[in-house]
C-alpha cells in the first residue's frame, strides 16, 4: 500500500470539505467537536508527527514544547492545516521508516517513522470521514478498503493492547470479517490477535470502511453484521479510547 499516496487523497478531501463547511456545525459522532474544532484537531496531529519526525524527538513534551497558537479565523485554520499536510508527507517522504523517534505504541519496535507513516493513514481517512458526515446531510465516501484493512490490523496491533490486556480482558473471543477484501482477526480474552478465520463468541462481518468505522465508534457496531453476542463486540470498542 503507498501509504503516502492515501494520507495525501485523503488529506485533500478533508480540506477541500473545510473550505466550504459551517465552522459551527456539530460533528455527529464527535459530539463535543464543531467542524471548526476538528479541522484545527487534525492540523495539530499532522503538525505534531511532522515536528516529531524532523525533531528526531525523545518524548512527546519535546515536540509540544514549540506548538503553535491556534490562528483567531476559521479560514486561516483551514489554510495552516491545508499546509501541515504537506509537512507531514514531505517529513515522511524525506525519512527512512527506521529512523527512531518517539512514538505512543506500547512496542519499542514501533518506536520509528515507520509507524507514524501507517498511523496516519488512519488518522487522515477517519477524519475525512467525520468532515463529510459534519458537512452535508450526504452519506460520507467510504474509506479505501485496502487502506481501512491496513487500518484495522494496525488498530488490533496497537491501540487494543491499551484496553485488552492481561490484566483487562474481554468476556469472550471475537471474529471480525472483512466482506470486501481480505483481512479476518481473531481476537482472544487477553488480546492475543491472529490474523485467521475462527469461531468466536462474536463475529462481525462488514467491508473494511464499516469495520473500521465500527471499530473506531464512528458509527454504531450493532448496524454491522454482528452474529452471537452484540454486547460482546460493543464491549470491545468501549474498551478502546479511539479520540
Amino acid at each position: 500500500m503507498d501509504a503516502l499516496s492515501h494520507i495525501r487523497r485523503e488529506g485533500e478531501l478533508f480540506y477541500a470539505t473545510a473550505d466550504g463547511a459551517d465552522p459551527s456545525r456539530g460533528v455527529p459522532c464527535c459530539p463535543d467537536w464543531t467542524i471548526a474544532e476538528l479541522v484545527w484537531h487534525l492540523g495539530e496531529v499532522q503538525w505534531f508527527w511532522a515536528s516529531d519526525i524532523e525533531l528526531r524527538s525523545q518524548s512527546p513534551q519535546e515536540v509540544e514544547a514549540q506548538k503553535p497558537i491556534r490562528p483567531a479565523k476559521y479560514p486561516d485554520v483551514v489554510a495552516w492545516g491545508r499546509s501541515q499536510l504537506d509537512h507531514l508527507i514531505q517529513s515522511l517522504e524525506s525519512t527512512p521508516d527506521d529512523v527512531q523517534i518517539w512514538t505512543w505504541a506500547q512496542d519499542e519496535s514501533a518506536h520509528n517513522v515507520g509507524f507514524v507513516r501507517r498511523h496516519q493513514v488512519q488518522e487522515a481517512s477517519v477524519h475525512r470521514w467525520d468532515i463529510q458526515s459534519a458537512a452535508s446531510d450526504r452519506e460520507p465516501a467510504p474509506i479505501d478498503p485496502e487502506a481501512a484493512s491496513d487500518a484495522i490490523d494496525e488498530f488490533l496491533t496497537f491501540s487494543l493492547p491499551w484496553g485488552v490486556n492481561e490484566s483487562k480482558p474481554l468476556s469472550g473471543t471475537v471474529h471480525l470479517h472483512c466482506t470486501d477484501i481480505e483481512g479476518e482477526w481473531f481476537i482472544e480474552r487477553h488480546g492475543t490477535v491472529d490474523r485467521a478465520h475462527a469461531k468466536g463468541d462474536v463475529a462481525v462481518r462488514g467491508t473494511a470502511s464499516d469495520l473500521l468505522l465500527g471499530l473506531y465508534n464512528r458509527i454504531p457496531i450493532d448496524s454491522l453484521d454482528v452474529i452471537g453476542n452484540s454486547s460482546l463486540a460493543r464491549h470491545l470498542v468501549e474498551r478502546v479510547d479511539t479520540e
